[in-house]
């Protein structure tokens, strides 16, 4: 009765079936004008997108993808700026020193931002605690693992030769656990459901160290690497904690303070099991590289170096949803269903056409780098870009157990897709040359993700689909935390 009351008020309304595509008796029959259909079309994608935005499940998925494709693009040109105004053996060294602070506060801190967005949800009035915990685990192991790489250092080639020497390790330290709490910091915005900020953080942090880098090229070519690249990571340490502790935990704490904060047994546990996989996660990224250059020359190993980063920023779009589902998940398990059947449905729908993208131009973008990037990466950026799909299946199965702490399942899946990685990239780098690395990807991914699909099916098709759909739920708007 109410829809027939409705269209018959819309019968009168000329206006209104313009707006819903309906022709009335006054503007004459037929369709509206394609133009008109077109602009009804784009208003109302724009309304559904303005509508997803209130949900903090897409709102931070979308915030992530935002930041991984910024942050990518801010490095491409840090980095293409940086051969081009410095020598190339500063930038040798400093790309080295890079990678090994990379690497080893992937040890210390990048590996635990999973329990972060898992827990910080659930935190309560115990989440600055939490936090600094985090932070303070984090330096100490940051430390303890720096000391090792130092303590090795002479075996690490003339790359690391500055880094020797009481001066240079302490700096190197400090830097690792800047970096370290550096990388926190996202784990936390996320957990807090403020990922908004992350590519607003990171976006910054690159335009800054572009600045900087191009200021120090004439003064300081020694250093102006390092000191354009760590100076803006020292001085947001402040001032995005004091966002942190200030404002976002307070809201954080007065929207869940009656939660019962997870217990150190119930940390641990998970830690243990999503730590594993996390660090298996690293060693792919870390060891295929590797593999295809103990296989291949210098000059190779370059070309296939720059599509394998370029693919992972790929991969890491396809992450980036997942990891707002844990979030999500951690708030409320009874709409987990609903949110990892949203979560996957629109990241399918913004990928695959980046991913047609990608293979598309792949010719175009490994060509500005030079003639033999294209020649050798182009092969490997479009099968990477192709297993990025399959990739998606199984980030999301891995957001959902994250939220229900299932971290053994999450420990099983990442060491045996590491074990199937590397074991197919050795072998098919051997026959297939180093394109064999992407297909090694390829197909790792694809058996990772049709063995995972029956426990995905359980989940999306779980109790819960009556949690509705988008238009039909209401969110608090406390949760728009800026």
């Amino acid at each position: 009765m109410h829809e027939t009351a409705s269209r018959n008020g819309a019968a009168g309304d000329p206006e209104l079936l313009r707006r819903l595509g309906v022709a009335s008796a006054a503007s004459g029959p037929g369709p509206p004008a394609a133009p008109e259909r077109g602009r009804a079309g784009l208003a109302e994608r724009y309304r559904n997108f303005r509508a997803q935005l209130t949900s903090p499940l897409f709102r931070n998925g979308y915030a992530l993808m935002l930041n991984t494709g910024a942050t990518g693009l801010l490095g491409l040109v840090y980095w293409l700026l940086a051969a081009r105004y410095y020598p190339a053996v500063d930038v040798g060294r400093a790309s080295a020193a890079y990678a090994a602070m990379n690497f080893v506060s992937g040890f210390a801190a990048a590996n635990i931002v999973g329990a972060i967005t898992r827990f910080v949800p659930q935190s309560g009035h115990r989440t600055a605690a939490f936090v600094l915990r985090a932070y303070l685990l984090s330096s100490v192991a940051s430390v303890a693992v720096a000391f090792v790489f130092l303590l090795s250092i002479s075996h690490w080639g003339p790359s690391y030769a500055e880094l020797r020497g009481m001066i240079p390790a302490v700096c190197f330290m400090a830097c690792v656990v800047a970096w370290g709490i550096f990388t926190l910091q996202d784990g936390v915005l996320i957990g807090l459901r403020s990922a908004v900020w992350v590519p607003i953080e990171n976006g910054t942090f690159g335009v800054v160290k572009i600045v900087l880098l191009l200021a120090f090229a004439a003064a300081l070519p020694s250093l102006g690497i390092g000191i354009s690249w760590m100076l803006p990571v020292i001085l947001s340490l402040p001032l995005v904690n004091l966002l942190i502790f200030g404002k976002l935990i307070p809201h954080h704490r007065v929207s869940v303070g009656d939660r019962r904060p997870p217990t150190a047994r119930q940390i641990g546990r998970f830690l243990a099991g999503d730590y594993t996989g996390a660090l298996c996660v690293l060693a792919i990224s870390n060891l295929i590289p590797i593999a295809v250059a103990i296989r291949v020359g210098p000059r190779l190993n370059a070309y296939f170096y720059m599509a394998w980063t370029i693919g992972g920023m790929l991969f890491l779009l396809a992450m980036s949803m997942s990891r707002s589902l844990t979030v999500e998940g951690a708030f409320d398990s009874e709409t987990l269903a609903a949110d990892c059947r949203s979560a996957l449905r629109h990241t399918m729908l913004l990928l695959v056409p980046v991913v047609a993208a990608a293979a598309l131009l792949a010719p175009t973008a490994l060509g500005l780098f030079g003639p033999g990037y294209a020649r050798y990466g182009v092969p490997i950026l479009q099968v990477l870009a192709i297993a990025t799909l399959p990739k998606t299946l199984t980030e999301t199965y891995l957001g959902a157990l994250r939220a229900q702490s299932r971290a053994k399942l999450i420990a099983v899946i990442q060491i045996v897709r590491c074990v199937l990685m590397l074991g197919l990239a050795l072998a098919l780098t051997e026959t297939m040359g180093m394109v064999g690395a992407g297909v090694a990807v390829l197909v790792s991914e694809s058996v990772i993700a049709l063995t995972i699909a029956p426990g995905l099916r359980r989940i999306v098709s779980a109790a819960g689909r009556t949690a509705v759909n988008l238009r039909s739920m209401t969110w608090t708007k406390d949760w728009l935390i800026w």
